[in-house]
């Protein structure tokens, strides 16, 4: 059965990051492709063992190095960009980034044979059968378990606001939902999923992880996937809220910022400061106000007696944490935003056009 422990949580700081993406045609429609970019063929020396596929034949992942900081991570993960890139185009490909791909039919794409996709399509059925999903994860490092339990649930109020930050997903099977990120409201029809329930020590996260290994809730601890986690096998917290990308730099300032919440956080664990424990609840109506508003969110704050606006929020981070990306992105405006007039101006051959990653 595979469980984890708190041996991996033995490094403070080290970075991973990983990335879904779409496989294109050379229109920018989403193709099957990932048997061939995964399986039939050598990808670049950096993705080897590092690039697999998700449901979707037309939905990529690529993984980076475990790195020893985000300085190191943010280097290689622009490589590990470039040659997914370069890997897609040798064999007739694009790849293309968003939360959700605006042609994405899910009853008109393919779904993987991996045996671990095709056990969860038979256990969940409907829900699973339409994830179109594309993420970013972020994975941080941190020396302790019972550390990067609390890490996990003190982080939990800040998710929203890196959900509303990333907010490119305004397309669904066709149609505009209403919502900055219907990735994420997608998403929460999985089990499992959303905004976790606070732990009161990590043995009792562990508890949690096995009875539903025991009981045939998952077939193995990924299947968590809320999001955030003690990731029990790489000794991380994984912040899993952002949608994907096409921009290098929004993914860019997540990290950034990620990284500096953690340590932060850390450094508060270590001076013995007292949890906040929010309810779950509040922290779901925060998330709903980012999925549904984007850069116009405003949340219920830490001390839930008022409100905060997202712009209000960013500043004070970028203040508190000494961070700029999350401010610069605020700046330039939202992924959902910018596809919105892009369909309205030009039509939704040129919207696909613009989701491709350049070289």
């Amino acid at each position: 059965m595979d469980e984890g422990s708190d041996d991996p949580f033995d490094r403070m700081g080290t970075v991973g990051i990983e990335e879904e993406f779409y496989v294109v045609d050379d229109r920018g429609y989403p193709t099957s492709g990932t048997d061939e970019l995964v399986y039939e063929t050598e990808p670049p020396e950096i993705l080897e063992d590092r690039l697999d596929h998700e449901l979707f034949k037309c939905i990529i992942e690529t993984q980076t190095p475990t790195c020893s900081g985000v300085a190191e991570a943010l280097e290689v993960f622009r490589e590990v960009r470039a040659a997914l890139l370069a890997h897609a185009e040798a064999h007739g490909y694009g790849i293309a980034g968003a939360g959700l791909h605006p042609a994405a039919r899910w009853r008109e794409l393919d779904h993987a044979r991996k045996p671990r996709y095709r056990s969860q399509l038979d256990r969940i059925q409907y829900p699973q059968h339409r994830n179109t999903t594309a993420g970013v994860h972020v994975h941080v490092g941190v020396d302790d378990a019972k550390k990067a339990m609390w890490v996990a649930n003190e982080i939990r109020w800040f998710l929203p606001v890196l959900l509303a930050l990333s907010a490119n997903s305004p397309y669904w099977n066709g149609f505009d939902t209403g919502l900055a990120s219907a990735r994420a409201k997608i998403f929460e029809a999985l089990p499992h999923t959303g905004m976790p329930t606070s732990f009161a020590s990590f043995e009792e996260f562990e508890r949690f992880e096995r009875l539903m290994l025991e009981h045939g809730s998952i077939a193995d601890r990924g299947e968590l996937w809320y999001d955030v986690r003690p990731h029990t096998e790489l000794g991380t917290v994984e912040i899993r809220a952002p949608d994907g990308q096409r921009d290098p730099e929004y993914v860019e300032a997540f990290v950034e910022y990620a990284g500096a919440l953690v340590s932060d956080l850390a450094a508060r664990y270590e001076d013995g400061e007292r949890s906040r424990d929010h309810r779950r609840e509040v922290l779901d109506e925060n998330k709903w106000r980012a999925m549904r508003h984007g850069y116009e969110a405003s949340f219920i704050d830490r001390e839930t007696t008022g409100e905060v606006g997202l712009g209000e929020v960013v500043e004070r981070e970028c203040e508190r944490l000494g961070v700029s990306g999350i401010g610069e992105l605020y700046d330039r405006g939202s992924g959902a935003a910018r596809q919105r007039r892009l369909l309205d101006a030009e039509g939704l051959d040129d919207l696909c056009r613009a989701l491709r990653l350049e070289s």
